[in-house]
Parts: structure tokens; C-alpha cells; sequence
């Protein structure tokens, strides 16, 4: 029996009288019970309106239908078909602009929490699964990846999957651009970042930090040392400035360096962590 509810189930979070004191996510995610009674409110649409507004094309009414029935292993698994990183995406993705938008429970009432359901059963995965890759036949050919942001993680997983030997340079001390760097540890915890990096490690990928190219090694170089393909995935991360008086001073600093120093510096900890 559909549930009929017009309204998401409501996730947990930290209360605003707690999370103003700590750093940790302030999104709890959802409970069995709860991701069950969400996952009711799909009406496994016969055109998957949803599907289509997924860019990773992932098959939201089939995991989520496991969901309800739940098999969260195998909700999981359907994912992953597709997209390597649910736990990332079923968090700061912008489903409202994407899946969501095109639910048509959203005609009248809210649409199915489609982001917090995949983030439900890639934590519920991570937490009570081991991860297994699946055996996949080698091609013997190499390919570089360069920036290891949500695109060039993509792009090495999806290559490791099909067989190709997978290099990812990285001109940081640690590898996830933005998910790294750019989102805040209550939005987007860096320990499940690593977790989801280590998955595509899984795979054979390799990642190599501090490596910024056109300077430690040149495209050609990278050509010499075997590699037969090259994707260049290294963001916008150059922020713009508005050229206005003051704008140089100690103290006055642009978005991206305000949260590398929060991030990667966890200048939040301070005096106990401090930044240059």
C-alpha cells in the first residue's frame, strides 16, 4: 500500500542549541523505519520522470522500491551501477534542481526525499557491508586522471571499472577537491569522503597528491610514462575578485581560501589547530 503522505518524513538532526557548539553533521539521516515509510511514497512512475533529471542516470525508482521491500544491500548495490559516490551524492547533490524537480508526487506536495534515501542505503552499506569489487578483465591500458574532484573520481572509477589502469593526480596533500576543500565538515564529513575514496582504491585505482601538472610532470611527460589518455578534471577552483579597494589586505580573504583553511586546516579547532 502506497503512503500517500503529501510531505517527506522529516530527518533527524542535531538540535540548533547543540550543533552551534560542534563542527559534526547536522543532518542525522534517516532511520529503517523512517527510509521504509519514505520509500513508500514512490509511485514507480511508468516514464521515470526522475531518472531523467539524474545526470548519472541512476535507476531511483528500482532502489528505492528495494528500499521499502528492505533490501538495502541490494538498494545499494543498483546505485552503484551508476554512480560511484552515493554517500557524497545523496548529500550535497542539489536533487531539488535535479530528481526531485521532477517527481510527480511534487504536482501536489513534496516530492520523494529521492537524496536522503540514497544516502540511507550508502550508509547503511558502509556500515554494515564489506565492500567487494567486482573481478573486472584488465585492458592493459593506461589512463590519467588529473584533479581528484567529484569528476575525476567519477571518471577513475568508471575507467577502473572497465579495465583500464587508472593514475589520479593531485595538486593538494590529499585527494577530493571540492568535497575536500570546499564544503564544511557539517555538511559534507571528510571521513566519509575518505571512505568513498577508498572504495574506488578498491578498483585499482591509484592516486598520487602534490602532483600539480604542467609543473611536477607535463602532459607530454605524463605521454612517455605510458599513459595513452588523459582527463583533465580540475575544477574552477580560482575564485574571482571584485577589483575593489581593500580587497588585498591581511585578514580579507577569498570564499576558497576562507574554506580551505576551515577544511583542510580545521582552522574551527582553533588554538589547537592553527593556519599560516
Amino acid at each position: 500500500m502506497p503512503n500517500m503522505s503529501l510531505t517527506k518524513v522529516k530527518m533527524p538532526e542535531q538540535e540548533p542549541g547543540v550543533r552551534n557548539k560542534n563542527f559534526d553533521e547536522v543532518a542525522l539521516g534517516y532511520t529503517e523505519e523512517m527510509a521504509r515509510e519514505e520509500a513508500g511514497r514512490c509511485l514507480s512512475c511508468k516514464h521515470r520522470p526522475c531518472v531523467q533529471g539524474c545526470p548519472v542516470n541512476v535507476q531511483i525508482p528500482d532502489f528505492i522500491k528495494l528500499i521499502e521491500a528492505g533490501k538495502y544491500e541490494e538498494a545499494y548495490k543498483k546505485i552503484t551501477e551508476t554512480n560511484n559516490l552515493p554517500a557524497i551524492c545523496g548529500r550535497v547533490c542539489p536533487q531539488e534542481n535535479q530528481c526531485e524537480k521532477l517527481c510527480v508526487r511534487d504536482i501536489k506536495g513534496e516530492p520523494v526525499a529521492i537524496g536522503r534515501l540514497e544516502r540511507f542505503a550508502a550508509d547503511w552499506y558502509l556500515a554494515n557491508c564489506e565492500r567487494k569489487p567486482e573481478e573486472v578483465q584488465k585492458r592493459g591500458k593506461k589512463v590519467a586522471v588529473i584533479g581528484s574532484g567529484p569528476a575525476g573520481l567519477t571518471c577513475a572509477g568508471d575507467l577502473a571499472k572497465m579495465g583500464y589502469d587508472v593514475t589520479v593526480f593531485e595538486a593538494f596533500h590529499v585527494p577530493g577537491g571540492v568535497l575536500m576543500y570546499g564544503i564544511p565538515e557539517f555538511r559534507l564529513p571528510k571521513e566519509l569522503v575518505q571512505r568513498e575514496i577508498d572504495g574506488l582504491k578498491q578498483y585499482g585505482v591509484k592516486i598520487e597528491t602534490n602532483m600539480v601538472i604542467g609543473k611536477v610532470l607535463s602532459l607530454d611527460e605524463l605521454k612517455e610514462e605510458g599513459f595513452e589518455a588523459v582527463f583533465i578534471g580540475t575544477g574552477a577552483g580560482l575564485p574571482n575578485f571584485m577589483g575593489i579597494p581593500g580587497e588585498n589586505l591581511n585578514g580579507v580573504y577569498s570564499a576558497n581560501e576562507f574554506l580551505t583553511r576551515i577544511n583542510l586546516m580545521k582552522a574551527y579547532k582553533f588554538p589547537e589547530y592553527d593556519t599560516p
